[in-house]
Parts: structure tokens; C-alpha cells; sequence
């Protein structure tokens, strides 16, 4: 397990009332398979669909306390340290992996994440890049980051998660969320080592993780 210092009373605390409030906003539900509910040797990677700020807390409240313990999410630098509150929040709350995006320098990205697996943490990674705002589109192209982490760390083992109805809580460019039931579904884990080409493995984790979509009735299809 990883080693962690022992986090201030106040970041417990703010992590507790976070959670509390994503469910109470979420309704979130989920299910983690069996083979999901301890920890690999060679440490794991949950990667999910990105629709809004709120994603990787859905997935953290439906994770066993045990798993969120090693779990690490993977967060953009710039928008994490641009206030005090949410430094506090990605550094004492979440120990969260701050990535510097558009630094020229993709490799420092991926050197980050394949410390924080080293030192005995899991990672959330959000592999579109950015948050999708369309809602015609279900996935964007995943960035080539993944596939790079599992060629540095080939034996890790890969989870996709669909996080679903996340935007309508809190879109894109609000402030304030909006009560709405949200489910988060955990699929089959993976090996990434598997593959050695970046079109087949990028190809392969795309379509796992649209596989894991709810089956819609007519009406929340919008027909």
C-alpha cells in the first residue's frame, strides 16, 4: 500500500463533506467488480469518460475506503492550483497527480504518473484530455498518454469506468449543481502490455469503456 502522511483533521473532514455532498447530489451507485476490491502488485489504472470537474469524486464514493486509500487521480496543474482552496483540496484532501498541460514536454507527463504508480499509488486518468462538452459526441480520441503509461509500466493493470449523467449535475461553465440521479459502471480490468501498437491499444480502451454504457430507455434517449 502506499505510504501516505497522515492527512491535517480539516482535509478528512472536507473530504467527508465533499463525498457526502456527491451522493446526496448524485444518488451515485455502483458496484465494483470482485476482482477490483484489492489492490494488484503491479498497481492499476482506472480510466473513465470526462464531462465536468465532478468526475473523479463519483468515482471516488464508489470505490471501497480501502481502494481510495492508494488511489491517486490524475488533475490539470493549472486549473487545481489556481486558488488556495483547491490546492488544499488536489494536495491534502486528494493527493491528487498535478500535470502541467501544454508545457511542451509530454514525457514529464507521464514520467509524473509512472512515479506515483512506483511509490504504491492507483491512478484515475481522464484519457480525452478534456472535458467533452458535446453532447452529441459519447467519447472524445483518447491523447496517446495512456498508452505511453502502460508501455513504461506494461504489467499495471487498466479498469475503464463510465461515469453516467455527470454533465447535467454540473456543466460545463456553471457554477452551482443540479440534483440528478448519476451511475458509475466498472468494466473488465486489462492488461495494457498486451498490445505494442498505440492505434490497437487506444482502440481497444475506447471501445471497452463505451461498452460499459447503461442501456437507455426512450426517454432518457431524448426520443
Amino acid at each position: 500500500m502506499i505510504a501516505r502522511t497522515s492527512r491535517p483533521v480539516l482535509a478528512i473532514w472536507l473530504d467527508k463533506l465533499l463525498s457526502a455532498l456527491v451522493i446526496l447530489l448524485t444518488g451515485a451507485h455502483a458496484q465494483p467488480l470482485p476482482q477490483l476490491r484489492e489492490r494488484t502488485a503491479a498497481g492499476r489504472i482506472y480510466y473513465a469518460n470526462h464531462n465536468s470537474h465532478g468526475d473523479f469524486m463519483l468515482i471516488w464514493v464508489s470505490l471501497p475506503r480501502v481502494l481510495r486509500r492508494q488511489l491517486r487521480p490524475v488533475a490539470a496543474a493549472d486549473y487545481w492550483q489556481s486558488s488556495p482552496l483547491r490546492r488544499f483540496i488536489a494536495h491534502q484532501v486528494f493527493n491528487m497527480v498535478l500535470i502541467t498541460r501544454k508545457s511542451g514536454e509530454p514525457q514529464a507527463a507521464v514520467n509524473q504518473m509512472v512515479a506515483a504508480l512506483d511509490s504504491g499509488a492507483d491512478l484515475l486518468v481522464f484519457p480525452e484530455g478534456t472535458r467533452n462538452g458535446n453532447d452529441n459526441v459519447l467519447l472524445q480520441p483518447f491523447k496517446s498518454g495512456i498508452f505511453h503509461l502502460t508501455e513504461a509500466r506494461p504489467d499495471c493493470q487498466l479498469v475503464p469506468v463510465w461515469i453516467h449523467n455527470i454533465q447535467r449535475v454540473l456543466p460545463k461553465g456553471k457554477l452551482l449543481p443540479v440534483p440528478m440521479l448519476c451511475s458509475v459502471r466498472f468494466g473488465q480490468p486489462f492488461r495494457g502490455g498486451d498490445f505494442t501498437e498505440k492505434e490497437d491499444f487506444l482502440a481497444f480502451a475506447q471501445a471497452t469503456l463505451l461498452a460499459q454504457q447503461p442501456v437507455l430507455r426512450q426517454e432518457e434517449r431524448g426520443l
